[in-house]
């Protein structure tokens, strides 16, 4: 069993049933200053308010579920006190941070986790397949919607929709995760432009955005992004020269089996029997613990990685270039640019 200790109570609930869902984690430890909302969820697990006293009690993993402004300084603490990190998104609040977490992790020896579940699930599974079989071929296009419902119960936590708490808006907080997956599929960017508002909350940062981007490989992606639907909803589709994948609509568990695989190039026949041979796989949060604990175990080639994770920072850093310059940003951004020590504004 690997051990882990999960900082913060707040979205580490839903981490703990994840674990509790599974046979390779014991959680041994809860840390919260919290302490009665840390009670609450830990049921007979021990809980502390300080992360060192969480380490000292054998911990393997440390699952960092905080605000995103303390999520580099508590990894780096992690790595050094031995153990592999576990971190929810975004990984770090600037490009500069990330590669410092780098540096650590490299000289520590340990592995850091970046938590991005949407890529997990039956549905995923059976694009993966396709693409391995060579069905598929080039991307032409693909759009992304990431259309959620957040309104003032979800901003009564004082850190959400600041700067200098949640570090970004809808794009950090929401939108990634669907980018992430997107970035596997379909490779890195090459170039993006966007333009974003706040339209539906009283909120500092952006709730809404308007995203293009240009992969390495030429294929043209759209992504669409509002805190103001009026239910939550997550969609993607892709038009491959071979066939067209469009996903279901479940706004957490966007890997679900509920994809739909249209050839246009390639046999239907050939798709449908390749589609039909992939067995059932665990979805969303299940999915990601199953690979990280491969990993750990020494088998990292299906784990979400480090450099995923600074991928997804580069990433916003240039929607938040593009958006404030009004123009097309090519990546990766070098650490000559103003943006590589943070895209959060100076009166912030």
């Amino acid at each position: 069993m690997i051990r882990v200790a999960i900082i913060g109570a707040g979205i580490g609930a839903e981490h703990l049933a994840g674990y509790r869902a599974g046979t390779e984690f014991e959680v041994v430890a809860i840390c919260d200053l919290d302490v009665a909302r840390a009670k609450a969820m830990a049921g007979d697990i021990p809980v502390v308010t300080d992360m060192a006293e969480a380490v000292k009690m054998g911990v393997d993993v440390v699952d960092i579920c905080l605000p995103p402004h303390l999520h580099v300084p508590f990894a780096i603490k992690a790595l050094e006190a031995g153990c592999h990190v576990i971190c929810e998104k975004p990984l770090g609040c600037s490009l500069v941070e990330v590669d410092g977490l780098i540096t650590v992790a490299k000289a520590t020896g340990k592995q850091v986790f970046p938590v991005f579940q949407y890529r997990y699930g039956t549905g995923l599974a059976k694009m993966r397949a396709l693409i391995e079989k060579g069905l598929t071929g080039q991307a032409i296009a693909a759009n992304a919607q990431t259309h959620w419902r957040r309104e003032a119960d979800y901003y009564a936590v004082p850190w959400r929709g600041t700067w200098a708490g949640e570090q970004g808006g809808s794009i950090v907080g929401h939108a990634i995760h669907i980018h992430d997956l997107l970035c596997q599929l379909l490779g890195p960017v090459a170039r993006v432009s966007a333009v974003m508002d706040t339209k539906a909350n009283p909120i500092e940062t952006e709730d809404t955005a308007a995203i293009n981007w240009v992969t390495d490989l030429g294929a043209l992606v759209s992504s669409s992004v509002t805190l103001g639907a009026g239910h939550d909803e997550s969609r993607l589709k892709i038009m491959f020269q071979g066939l067209t994948a469009e996903s279901g609509t479940q706004p957490y568990a966007l890997g679900a089996d509920d994809w739909t695989f249209t050839a246009r190039g390639a046999s239907q026949q050939v798709v449908d029997q390749v589609v039909a041979s992939v067995p059932v796989q665990p979805t969303g949060f299940a999915g990601f613990l199953r690979d990280v604990a491969t990993a750990i175990n020494g088998d990292r080639t299906t784990a979400v990685s480090l450099m995923d994770g600074r991928a997804s920072i580069e990433l916003i850093t240039a929607l938040y270039q593009a958006d404030r310059q009004r123009a097309w940003v090519d990546l990766p951004i070098p650490q000559s640019s103003p943006m590589y020590e943070g895209w959060q504004p100076k009166e912030a």
